[in-house]
């Protein structure tokens, strides 16, 4: 576990980093408390990352599913009972694993891998556009087209570049043009500039222009352009599942769909990370 801690420690400061705002937005984005997707990122990222056979892995919240939770909640009429739904849909998701259900993902052409993974890249660039100038009203995480802004992607993007943010949009371009400049083979020739990786350096910039623009009006990162971090010592904002929908047929479509759909994007997800594996891994392999 620990035999590529020095390439694994900086790894897990990006992943983290990165998944920090989009566990909270995707908890946002599926009418969730924000904390709930504090708990998802934790125990994905410890749990399942132990648990899991997959070394390039990474779990949490999933933006695939945002819209099934948000029509969950609405159709079980509280958050309590999804939980109760989640929980059955981990349930048939161990149940699939000991039928060895996984191995469905090897029947995939590889062309539906490619498309997907363009598919996914292509929305997280236009789904990015907006906060890179500084229009945060469609929550971090949130990938469907519609937006609760009452906005859809294109109408969104539009919007933003009508009222930019100056000093957004200097970070991201500050914090691109860097991550693209420490690729080049100037700086991964160095001895001791390679093992420092770019993305995290890229926040670490971010972070000293935000707080250096705070002094210049113009410039500066209002408070709403921040990631809301939830109280976690507020206990009101916690719940526990409910089971008391067991008996209603709506309750089983919900876990069912939640296990299926989670199931497959995971299977895929994992399926284009083994092809693009310099180390030639095949999870649930030896």
């Amino acid at each position: 576990m620990f035999s590529r801690i020095k390439q694994d420690l900086p790894a897990s400061i990006v992943v983290f980093l990165v998944a920090l705002p989009l566990c909270l937005g995707i908890a946002v984005a599926s009418g969730a408390p924000p904390v709930s997707g504090l708990i998802a990122g934790v125990i994905g990222g410890i749990l399942v990352g132990w648990l899991s056979g997959s070394p390039l892995g990474v779990s949490g919240p999933a933006a695939g599913l945002t819209a099934i939770v948000s029509m969950g909640i609405a159709d079980l009429g509280s958050f309590e009972v999804l939980l109760a739904a989640v929980v059955v849909a981990g349930a048939i998701q161990i149940l699939l694993g000991i039928a060895r259900a996984g191995i469905i993902a090897y029947y995939f052409p590889s062309s539906v891998i490619k498309g997907m993974l363009a598919g996914i890249g292509i929305i997280i660039i236009l789904k990015q556009i907006p906060h890179a100038f500084g229009d945060d009203k469609d929550p971090m995480g949130d990938e469907s087209f519609d937006q609760p802004d009452k906005l859809n992607t294109f109408q969104e993007i539009m919007v933003a570049m009508e009222t930019p943010n100056w000093g957004a949009f200097l970070i991201t371009a500050a914090c691109l043009l860097l991550m693209l400049a420490w690729e080049r083979p100037v700086i991964q020739r160095n001895q001791w500039l390679r093992y420092v990786p770019g993305p995290l350096l890229a926040v670490a910039l971010g972070i000293v222009m935000a707080m250096g623009f705070d002094g210049i009006p113009a410039l500066a990162i209002g408070a709403d352009h921040y990631v809301p971090l939830p109280d976690l010592l507020d206990t009101a904002s916690y719940a526990l599942p409910s089971f008391s929908a067991l008996a209603d047929g709506t309750f089983w479509r919900v876990a069912f769909t939640i296990a299926i759909v989670a199931s497959i994007e995971t299977l895929l997800c994992v399926e284009a990370t083994d092809k693009m594996d310099p180390q030639a891994h095949h999870t649930g392999q030896p």
